[in-house]
């Protein structure tokens, strides 16, 4: 039997490509369950996984519950307003005090970069990263890829522009790890003000003209703007920002070929997207909710099998 060749998902830059692969062909399995009447199976119904969130959650926590439901498992959510977080508990004790109530997994988000693996180092769970900080959101990234792959075929050789906040964007980072290992071309595509200084080094082109970075890719995949990690203003105003960088379906058709179009969520229409554009034949972005719980599902159960 196949199996990944780690015993957490921190990131995406700790994983090799096969492991993807290995995510992708059981996902396929688990998207085939997803459409049956029963979607349930009872693949991890001797596991309990605890949903520890120190940050605001819709879609990937929902994401997750779903995934671990369909699974079997046993779940329990955990978030830190409210909890003893707020009296100056730690995150190691937290922590320990879930996996005292006998838990086997943890999927965590939290807003400093590092936590999860600093959690790694220190408990026998396994860990599945859900967003630390500006760092890395791994299973964002690989549901990303996973429809490319449904709606192109293949990532290899696709030219992949990610477009917005790039600076304040865990996903824009593991969406670049995830391409680049499974072969595709990959532009980022913003204000000099919102891309990392040193983004070149990644081995991406960069392009501040959203027109020619629309014209030179397959897929293009339209982040949010992220003000609530902004320490200060990177650009004049919304308004402006949208009239340089938003995309329409008026932009759309005038290119002379067709393109995919992505958002990780939630959108902010009017700004980084039109609403024409987000509901438009050229958008993918609830095929990527759909999918993100088949890659969930198959990140739980691989990560379940290295207990």
């Amino acid at each position: 039997m196949q199996e990944l060749s780690v015993r957490h998902l921190l990131g995406i830059k700790d994983i090799t490509a096969e492991d993807i692969q290995l995510i992708f062909e059981t996902a396929d399995n688990f998207k085939d369950v997803l459409n049956r009447p029963i979607k349930k199976v009872p693949s991890m119904r001797d596991i309990t996984i605890a949903n520890v969130f120190f940050e605001n959650s819709t879609r990937t926590r929902l994401s997750f519950e779903l995934a671990e439901k369909r699974l079997s498992a046993d779940v329990i959510n955990f978030s830190s307003s409210g909890s003893s977080v707020k009296k100056g508990e730690t995150l190691l004790d937290t922590v320990n005090n879930i996996l005292a109530m006998k838990v086997d997994m943890i999927v965590m988000r939290h807003s400093s970069p590092g936590a999860p693996h600093f959690l790694s180092r220190h408990i026998d769970a396994n860990i599945v990263n859900a967003g630390d900080g500006t760092h890395e959101h791994p299973t964002q990234a690989l549901l990303d890829s996973f429809s490319i792959r449904e709606k192109l075929g293949e990532v290899a050789g696709k030219k992949v522009v990610i477009i917005g906040d790039i600076l304040h964007s865990r996903v824009a980072l593991s969406n670049i790890f995830a391409l680049q290992k499974l072969g595709a071309e990959v532009m980022v595509c913003g204000p000099v003000t919102l891309l990392p200084k040193y983004i070149k080094e990644l081995g991406v082109k960069v392009e501040f003209d959203v027109r020619k970075a629309l014209a030179w890719c397959d897929v293009a995949n339209v982040l949010r703007i992220q003000l609530e990690r902004q320490q200060m203003k990177y650009f004049p105003s919304l308004r402006e920002y949208t009239l340089y960088y938003g995309i329409d379906k008026k932009m759309l058709d005038s290119l002379d070929k067709e393109i995919v179009l992505m958002h990780p969520g939630p959108i902010n229409r009017g700004v980084e997207l039109s609403s024409d554009a987000a509901d438009s034949h050229h958008s993918i972005i609830l095929n990527q909710v759909e999918n993100g719980v088949a890659i969930r599902m198959a990140v739980l159960y691989l990560l379940a099998s290295k207990q």
